[in-house]
């Protein structure tokens, strides 16, 4: 028996959403359509947030309770309306991902189970150089989103100072993140450099609430700045995307005005879209302007040009430090 299903009109195309009643989200009962949907009410916004991105895709095809799929590659058998672009692992290796580039690519892939859309931080025409910096604030336990908001405002304080601009959104959990559009001039290496230098700047204004230790054995109860996001091939959910939570929240973006007493809890599917549509793309002016990172990497060389160990599954790069934990080291020193 054929599954049920509906279609959609997506500007120019349109869309079948198949099993469109299926329950997606238990704890508020949003299914699979309401999904879809969402991401067609916020297209402008997502598709500006991804446009012309390699695009990793979270899938959840039984919904949110069932196994997560993380699909990097090509998803098979895709209309011949999408288009694709190559990336490069750490490893070396290459693969075709999806290069987004109009709202239907969004809906045909919700359709496919995505909940969370992880675009890298690099367009189509140029995937070695960055045009995004991530900054990527990341309570532990102990800290929350109160704590990661001060750790926000120390950032934003230190942008102002260098002449840039910040966009914050929530996370879709308890931590916020910062994009700032920079120049597609510096490599992945240099990008991340920059974002060491930026996060140890933060950890020195605000030491008590920030750190940059990536061990977790010595982060404390602190906020920890993840600088590895900026590291090739690591990404973090775009703005507006929604995160596979049991009720469903989005990564929503925000104005520092409106991160002063912003609740995460309430930005989710089913509010997201009135937003909105009232207030329209709050992050609307992020591609206006392109900062450099000069003055970054001269924070970088003051630093001595100290590397920061890379994840795990990475290659040992150059300049590394050794990537064992602290407590691990000084056992095998005995």
């Amino acid at each position: 028996m054929a599954s049920p299903y509906i279609e959609l009109a997506v500007g120019d195309r349109v869309v079948k959403v198949t099993n469109p009643d299926k329950v997606y989200f238990p704890e508020i009962g949003a299914t699979k359509r309401e999904l879809v949907e969402y991401y067609v009410s916020v297209g402008e916004g997502a598709l500006r947030a991804l446009r012309d991105r390699p695009t990793f895709l979270k899938r959840h095809p039984g919904g949110v309770e069932s196994e997560g799929i993380y699909q990097k590659r090509v998803p098979p058998k895709l209309p011949e309306w999408f288009e694709t672009v190559t990336i490069r692992f750490p490893s070396g290796r290459t693969a075709e991902t999806l290069r987004i580039t109009e709202v239907a690519h969004i809906a045909y892939c919700a359709n496919l189970g995505t909940i969370d859309f992880h675009p890298w931080p690099v367009r189509a025409a140029d995937v070695e150089h960055p045009d995004e910096l991530r900054i990527d604030i990341d309570p532990q336990p102990g800290t929350g989103f109160e704590e990661a908001r001060k750790v926000a405002f120390a950032a934003d304080e230190i942008l102002r100072e260098l002449g840039m601009t910040g966009f914050p959104k929530t996370s879709g959990n308890r931590g916020i993140h910062i994009n700032v559009r920079i120049e597609p001039r510096w490599d992945f290496i240099q990008v991340r450099h920059a974002a060491i230098a930026f996060a140890r700047e933060v950890e020195r204004r605000v030491p008590a609430l920030a750190t940059t230790a990536w061990w977790k054995e010595e982060r404390g109860e602190r906020v920890f700045i993840d600088y590895n996001q900026n590291a090739r091939d690591r990404t973090v959910a775009a703005a507006y995307s929604v995160r596979a939570r049991p009720h469903a929240p989005v990564s929503a973006p925000l104005t520092w005005e409106e991160l002063a007493d912003a609740d995460p809890r309430d930005f989710d599917i089913r509010t997201v879209p009135g937003r909105f549509a009232k207030l329209g793309d709050v992050h609307a002016a992020i591609d206006d302007r392109a900062f450099p990172i000069d003055a970054l990497l001269e924070w970088f060389e003051r630093d001595g040009r100290e590397d920061m160990p890379y994840p795990p599954n990475y290659p040992k790069m150059p300049g590394e430090p050794k990537r064992v934990q602290p407590s691990k080291a000084r056992d095998d020193s005995r």
